[in-house]
């Protein structure tokens, strides 16, 4: 018998802080015309000084399972899409176990960038499909703020930080996953990279990105990659309700929709809050769009990220009963 992993829960934590374009206008050479006319970015979250991403990652994971209304001691599996942790070792997921008391989980990591969650969404679902697990959380949470010269005006203005995760549960029958497309190409690794650990504020392990060349590249394979998925899942660009792509610039996203055919409003868009957030950016997205009503039950939706490796994934999704938006 065929299994399907369904997404039963979601959650999302933004720290209280709201950095604006305005207060950025204020210590780095840039104004808010500019980097909206560039990103279409207003604003960003910054985490807090006791904040870390397990700390996020555990706040996000316990509204997930809120919504799924399954325990953590179910839950077989924890992984951490993070690129940000504040340990080399133990892993994130080892620190959000704990926060949980998910006695019985098995945690680890997965490093992909931008493209992080979906990698380990893809990897969650594998375990299920295999008969192995039934329970999987899967989060994605990252603290860039830590990794950022906040006088580098081409990367500060950027990104935020933030968490999102989900409950994916086993299912024998659909809704649940259809599809995914995961791909990487390492000549591409000098294009986007930090070459240091998260936090410790040290120019030499800044974030280091070449805007053109990321962008370039990102705007192809948002389109390759999502077409893809759809291939793989058996289904045509009109069979798609939704896609949810990594918020990183608007102006990507724009150019995205164009090359696909499809109006931009297909595209569910929220970096103008958030700014990017990496592993973080779709599974805040995917929250969102539930709490919109964007996604009702049944939908085709498309999930697809890129980031640094140079990576890229995406999924393709069919939303289920008891999957739509609150009432």
């Amino acid at each position: 018998m065929a299994r399907y992993a369904q997404v039963i829960g979601w959650g999302k934590y933004l720290p209280e802080k709201v950095l604006t374009n305005q207060e950025l206008e204020q210590s780095v050479n840039t104004s808010d015309a500019w980097i909206w006319s560039r990103t279409g970015i207003r604003e960003r979250r910054i985490a807090g000084a006791d904040e870390t991403a397990s700390t996020m990652a555990g706040r996000a994971s316990r509204e997930a399972l809120d919504v799924s209304k399954i325990l953590p001691d179910s839950l077989d599996l924890i992984i951490a899409a993070t690129c940000t942790p504040e340990h080399i070792f133990p892993a994130c997921a080892s620190l959000v176990q704990e926060s949980l008391g998910a006695k019985k989980a098995a945690a680890f990591d997965i490093n992909a960038a931008c493209s992080g969650f979906i990698y380990a969404l893809a990897t969650a679902c594998q375990f299920i499909v295999a008969g192995a697990y039934d329970n999987v959380l899967v989060v994605g949470s990252e603290v860039y703020s830590r990794i950022l010269d906040w006088q580098d005006r081409n990367t500060c203005v950027l990104f935020g930080d933030g968490a999102g995760a989900v409950v994916i549960q086993a299912s024998d029958s659909l809704p649940g996953s259809l599809s995914f497309v995961l791909g990487n190409d390492g000549s591409g690794v000098d294009i986007l990279y930090t070459p240091g650990p998260c936090g410790l504020n040290d120019g030499r392990y800044f974030l280091t990105m070449k805007g053109p060349e990321t962008f370039k590249f990102a705007i192809n394979i948002v389109c390759k990659a999502t077409k893809e998925a759809i291939a793989a899942a058996h289904l045509e660009l009109s069979d798609i309700d939704l896609i949810i792509p990594h918020q990183a610039n608007t102006r990507i996203l724009k150019s995205a929709a164009r090359l696909l055919g499809v109006p931009l409003d297909k595209f569910f868009i929220n970096v103008d809050r958030y700014g990017n957030t990496s592993a973080a950016s779709i599974p805040i997205a995917l929250c969102e769009a539930v709490e919109d009503g964007r996604i009702k039950d049944g939908d085709n939706v498309v999930l697809v990220g890129f980031g640094g490796g140079l990576s890229w994934a995406a999924m393709a999704i069919q939303w289920g009963a008891g999957q739509g938006h609150s009432e």
